[in-house]
C-alpha cells in the first residue's frame, strides 16, 4: 500500500520534507512553481499535497483532485490560501503546523515592539545618512507598560512570556482563553474594549476569520489610548489599513509595525511612507529553524495520516494520534457500520443522533467514533461522505448530535450504541467487538441479536410464526440468492421478530417486493456495508 501512496510538494520546502516521505515509503514529487493549469492537470494523481503559501488550493483545483486526494498539509500556521470549507465538503483533511514557527513569529513580534519603542529603523537610516539626530529619537521603555494581546494561543502565549521577562503588564482578549489558562500565563483576561482602553502596545496573534476580520476597525482604533503602538505579525486584514494610516498621521497612534498586509506581496500600499510606520515582508516565520521545523512536521503528519490514519493538527476534523489510530480503527469500523445500519433502516426521517460508549470504548477518544457513526449514517444519502465532511452534512440536515460516555458495568467488555430520533420515536442499535477486532451487532431496536455485519444483508421484521423461516429460505432459493448466515431475534413468542440474513448475492428490487409479500412480513430493507 505504501508504495502506491503519492504526495506532491508544490511549493519550495526544506528538502527534509521529501526525505521523510521517502523514508516512510511514500512516492513524492517536488514541483514548485506550477501554473494553476499545470497544477490542476496533475493533482488528481496524488493522495497528499504539501504546500507553503504560494500554491492556492481553491474549489476548482480540488474538483480536479478528487476522488484521490485525501489530505492537504500546510507547512505553516495560516491556511488562508486553502479553501477549507471546499476541502471539508469534498472530504479532504486540511492540516497545518501551528507549533513549528510559533517561537520564530513570537520573537519577530517582540523585535517589532523594541523597534517601535526605540524608533530603531528611522534612527538607523538617519545615522547612516550622517545626521546624528540624537534628540530626535526619544523612545519609550517597554518596562512597566501594558501590552494588549489580541489572541493568546500558541504564539500569543509565547509573546506574553517574553513580555513578562521585559517587566511588562499583559492583558489579553481571546474568547477561547479559559480563566485557568489566563492565570497560568499570568495575563489579565479582558474584553476587547477594555484592552483598547488600557494597552500602551497592542500585538495581534489571531487567525483571519469572519469573526476577526477588521477586528481593529476604525471604531476600535478610535477607542485606543492616545499614543498607542500597534504590532501585527499575524494576518493582513485584521486592521483597517486606511484608518490606521489616519491614526498615524494624526498622532493618535504613535507607531505601527506591520509584517503582514491585506494584499501580498505588498509591493505597493497606501500605508507606505506614513510617519512612524515600520514594515517587514512577512518575515514572521522566516528563520532557518522555522523553515526546517514546519517542513519536518508537515511531512510527518501527512505520512502518519496516509499510512496509519493518524490525524494531527487538522483544521477541519478532530485529532487522532498515530498511536491512537490502530487501537481506534476497529471501533471506528464498528461505529461506521452501526451508523450505516440505522441510516438504512430508519430512512430519511432522522432528527437527532446520540452516540453512546460503554466499557473499554468509554476510555477512548470519542470524537473519531462519533465521526465514523456520522460517516456511516450520512453515507446512506451520499456516496461522497467520509469522516471529514459527515459532520457538515449532518449539520446541513439539522441533526442534533450528542455524545454520551458511560462509566458503568455492562454485559459486554465494550459497547458502542447509536440512537436516532425519528417521528416514530427513538431507534437504537448497539454493537461490540469480539477479540477486540470483529464487529458484532448485539441489539437492534430493542431486540437482542448476535450478528456479524457483512457486505450484503437483509433486515426483515415479521410476526413470529411457524413456517416463516422456511418460506423465506424458499423465496431466496428460487431467486438464486445463497444464504451465508441467518440471525434471529424476537421480543416475545408470537410477537415481533427480526431476521438479519447475510447473503452472497445482490438483492434486487423485485426480490425485495417478493419478500414483502410473505405472510406476516412488516418490513424488508436490503442492507450494504
Amino acid at each position: 500500500m505504501s508504495e502506491q501512496v503519492r504526495v506532491l510538494i508544490s511549493d519550495k520546502m526544506d528538502p527534509r520534507a521529501a526525505a521523510i516521505f521517502r523514508e516512510r515509503g511514500i512516492q513524492v514529487d517536488e514541483k514548485p512553481g506550477l501554473t494553476p493549469e499545470e497544477f490542476k492537470a496533475i493533482i488528481g494523481d496524488y493522495d497528499g499535497l504539501a504546500v507553503r503559501s504560494s500554491t492556492r488550493v481553491n474549489a476548482e483545483a480540488m474538483d480536479a483532485a478528487i476522488p484521490r486526494l485525501k489530505v492537504i498539509g500546510r507547512a505553516g500556521i495560516g491556511v488562508d490560501t486553502i479553501d477549507v470549507p471546499a476541502a471539508t465538503a469534498r472530504g479532504i483533511v486540511v492540516m497545518n503546523t501551528p507549533f513549528g514557527n510559533s517561537i520564530t513569529t513570537a520573537e519577530h513580534a517582540i523585535a517589532m515592539l523594541f523597534a517601535l519603542a526605540r524608533e530603531i529603523p528611522a534612527a538607523d537610516q538617519s545615522t547612516q545618512a550622517g545626521k546624528w539626530e540624537k534628540n530626535r529619537f526619544m523612545g519609550v521603555e517597554l518596562s512597566g507598560k501594558t501590552l494588549g494581546l489580541i489572541g493568546c494561543g500558541n504564539i500569543g502565549s509565547i509573546v506574553a512570556d517574553r513580555a513578562h521577562g521585559l517587566k511588562m503588564k499583559v492583558v489579553a482578549y481571546d474568547p477561547f482563553l479559559s480563566p485557568e489558562r489566563a492565570l497560568e500565563l499570568g495575563v489579565d483576561k479582558v474584553e476587547l474594549d477594555e484592552l483598547l482602553r488600557r494597552a500602551d502596545f497592542i500585538s495581534l496573534h489571531t487567525p483571519l476569520t469572519d469573526q476577526t476580520r477588521g477586528i481593529l476597525s476604525r471604531e476600535a482604533l478610535a477607542k485606543t489610548k492616545p499614543g498607542v503602538r500597534i504590532v501585527n505579525c499575524a494576518r493582513g486584514g485584521l486592521i483597517d489599513e486606511a484608518a490606521l494610516k489616519e491614526g498615524l498621521e494624526s498622532g493618535h497612534i504613535a507607531g505601527a509595525a506591520l509584517d503582514v498586509f491585506m494584499q501580498e506581496p505588498a509591493k505597493e500600499n497606501p500605508l507606505f511612507g506614513t510617519p512612524n510606520l515600520i514594515c517587514t515582508p512577512h518575515l514572521g516565520a522566516s528563520t532557518n529553524e522555522a523553515q526546517v521545523n514546519v517542513a519536518i512536521q508537515v511531512a510527518e503528519q501527512m505520512a502518519d495520516f496516509l499510512l496509519l490514519g493518524g490525524i494531527t493538527n487538522a483544521v477541519n476534523m478532530p485529532s487522532l494520534s498515530a498511536e491512537e489510530a490502530p487501537r481506534l480503527k476497529p471501533y471506528m469500523a464498528l461505529a461506521e457500520k452501526l451508523g450505516r445500519l440505522v441510516g438504512q433502516v430508519a430512512g430519511a426521517d432522522i432528527r437527532s443522533v446520540a452516540v453512546e460508549v460503554e466499557g473499554a470504548a468509554a476510555e477512548l477518544n470519542m470524537k473519531p467514533i462519533t465521526g465514523a457513526v456520522l460517516a456511516g449514517l450520512m453515507g446512506t444519502y451520499s456516496d461522497t461522505v467520509n469522516m471529514v465532511n459527515a459532520p457538515v452534512y449532518a449539520k446541513e440536515r439539522g441533526l442534533d448530535v450528542k455524545e454520551v460516555r458511560h462509566e458503568r458495568e455492562v454485559d459486554y467488555h465494550t459497547l458502542v450504541a447509536v440512537t436516532v430520533g425519528t417521528a416514530e420515536g427513538d431507534k437504537r442499535v448497539a454493537g461490540t467487538l469480539f477479540g477486540n477486532r470483529a464487529a458484532r451487532l448485539v441489539d437492534i431496536f430493542g431486540v437482542a441479536v448476535e450478528a456479524d455485519l457483512t457486505p450484503r444483508m437483509i433486515y426483515i421484521v415479521n410476526t413470529d410464526a411457524p413456517g416463516f423461516i422456511g418460506s423465506l429460505g424458499t423465496t431466496l432459493g428460487k431467486a438464486g440468492v445463497n444464504i451465508a448466515t441467518f440471525n434471529l431475534g424476537r421480543r416475545k413468542a408470537g410477537g415481533e421478530a427480526v431476521a438479519l440474513v447475510a447473503v452472497d448475492d445482490p438483492i434486487t428490487p423485485e426480490l425485495t417486493e417478493e419478500l414483502r409479500k410473505l405472510p406476516g412480513v412488516r418490513q424488508v430493507v436490503p442492507l450494504t456495508f
